[in-house]
């Protein structure tokens, strides 16, 4: 349950920072003075241990592996990547030739990346209830 617990935590991190790219996908000017770059989430593993055959030792009680922990966000990064050039001299942060900096937020990315981390919240919810299941129904036979 704690595995799911911190992957739960973390696809809602990376659904928070999708909200925040396609929320700002027009932002041609923020308090820096620049458009707005996309920010990514790095995700980490932990206390994996040695991989798989380390955790599953140590949950059958018969290894010294590490439990393993889960994962977390270790960073959320800014694409470096610049936006496109689009030709607009009314906005009024366009250049001397007309030319606007747009964000390099591409939408349809943004997008499969909100899927995909909602859909990694829903597996997460759905293997979080079968561990509860399955603790109730341990109960359950142990009376």
């Amino acid at each position: 349950m704690e595995i799911s617990a911190s992957a739960l935590t973390a696809q809602r991190l990376r659904m928070n920072v999708t909200a925040e790219n396609l929320a700002n996908a027009e932002t041609t000017k923020t308090a820096a003075g620049t458009p707005y770059r996309r920010k990514e989430v790095t995700l980490e593993a932990v206390g994996s241990g040695d991989g798989f055959g380390s955790a599953l030792s140590k949950a059958m009680g018969s290894g010294s592996g590490v439990a393993p922990g889960g994962v977390q966000a270790t960073a959320i990064t800014e694409d470096a990547t610049d936006g496109k050039l689009v030709y607009d001299p009314s906005h009024p942060d366009a250049n001397a030739q007309g030319y606007v900096r747009m964000p390099n937020v591409d939408t349809v990315t943004e997008m499969v990346d909100l899927i995909d981390a909602q859909r990694s919240y829903e597996a997460n919810v759905t293997a979080m209830s079968a561990s509860k299941q399955m603790f109730a129904k341990t109960l359950e036979i142990l009376r």
